[in-house]
């Protein structure tokens, strides 16, 4: 359980936290703002730091799978990014709360908090932990969220990114 609780919020805070909730603010801006470019470039930003064709593909192929959701849920502009290279989850979750009107701050926490209940879910299943277990590490990982999201959603461009070799490797 502690290894497991230290290697989440390690990922967490190295990886969600330097890359993806950054760039999701700026997708969210794009989104707002109606810029392709923007939304173009960050979205191949995102794609281009996944470290592997595992974590790229599996980012993808969420990113397209809530693309189909969200047009049959009448948001056309996912349309596009069924068939985009770059549908990665962060694009569509950012266009999904601007159409809803999720604030960015409500949207990155919500985003930093599926990925922790995601990621336990994962473990729970995968390694001799239980249910007590894994709430646990989720209150530790809630717990860790305020700060996270103070230091992390709003990063100059030149400092977002990650560097996870053991994730890779894993």
């Amino acid at each position: 359980e502690a290894s497991v609780c230290e290697w989440l919020l390690g990922v967490l805070e190295h990886n969600q936290c330097r890359l993806d909730l950054p760039v999701l603010g700026r997708l969210y801006s794009a989104w707002m703002d109606n810029d392709a470019a923007a939304l173009n470039h960050w979205a191949a930003l995102l794609a281009a730091a996944r470290e592997t064709a595992e974590l790229q593909a599996e980012d993808r192929h969420l990113g397209v799978a809530l693309a189909r959701l969200l047009v049959e849920l009448g948001i056309t502009e996912a349309r596009a990014w069924q068939t985009h290279r770059d549908a990665g989850w962060p694009v569509l979750f950012s266009l999904a709360a601007v159409r809803w009107g999720i604030s960015c701050a409500q949207m990155q926490s919500g985003y930093l908090w599926a990925w922790c209940e995601n990621q336990v879910a994962a473990a729970i299943k995968l390694m001799p932990l239980g249910q007590t277990a894994g709430q646990r590490i989720l209150s530790a990982c809630a717990e860790r969220l305020p700060y996270l999201l103070r230091e992390y959603a709003e990063v100059p461009d030149d400092a977002i990114g990650q560097l996870s070799p053991g994730l890779a490797i894993a």
